[in-house]
């Protein structure tokens, strides 16, 4: 139910950007370009509800990402019988004129609700992030969208009171995260929140496979 909820209030966006076609022709040539564009648009119509596209009007910049993040949890029964937190992971592409650059948005929420969202950041400076046990170590690059040169946020909050993390990534990093079986999240928090991974996740996988093939195209 929890991931259901989540993909029915996430902000469904789609735009098109050309900025890689623009750059395209002058490598391949037009002819070779429009057998890709054929192709890219068949792949469009296929993959268009799995990814979200937008051109940011204050930056500037295309910002791409998925619609329905992974789900990780912790149990915090030492706080109510039935309470949980839970982390939500979503890569972003940014385009900066051709320039491309990857994050990870981390959205860090709980059933214990508080309105003071800086209570939810409490070790999230740093995180390793495990992808079938391979451990990606992550530095904060900001809590807000302007971090990675974007004037809104890209995922929606599921309440008022998560946090929004944003941590810069590799490509690579994002195939380890997309190839993975098992997804586990680490703290520094003393002591350290570990998160493991919500049963049922194959849409948010299959959005995340759909973001990885988009962004080596």
């Amino acid at each position: 139910m929890i991931e259901n909820l989540i993909s029915l209030i996430s902000d469904i966006r789609f735009s098109f950007s050309s900025m890689r076609f623009l750059n395209a022709h002058k490598r391949v040539g037009l002819p070779a370009l429009a057998t890709v564009l054929v192709v890219t648009i068949t792949a469009c119509a296929s993959t268009s509800k799995l990814t979200s596209i937008y051109l940011d009007p204050r930056t500037g910049n295309t910002v791409t990402s998925n619609i329905t993040p992974i789900l990780l949890y912790r149990d915090n029964s030492a706080y109510a019988a039935y309470a949980r937190d839970y982390v939500q992971l979503g890569p972003i592409e940014v385009n900066r004129s051709g320039q491309f650059r990857y994050f990870l948005w981390v959205g860090v929420w709980s059933t214990v609700q508080d309105p003071d969202s800086t209570n939810q950041r409490g070790g999230f400076d740093t995180v390793t992030v495990f992808a079938d046990g391979e451990p990606l170590n992550l530095q904060l690059s900001g809590w807000t969208p302007n971090a990675i040169g974007a004037s809104k946020a890209v995922y929606l909050k599921p309440v008022a009171s998560a946090a929004d993390a944003y941590y810069e990534v590799t490509i690579d990093q994002i195939r380890l995260l997309a190839e993975a079986q098992s997804i586990r999240l680490l703290t520094t928090a003393t002591p350290s929140k570990e998160y493991h991974l919500w049963s049922n996740q194959e849409r948010a996988r299959q959005e995340l496979v759909a973001f990885l093939r988009a962004a080596l195209l």
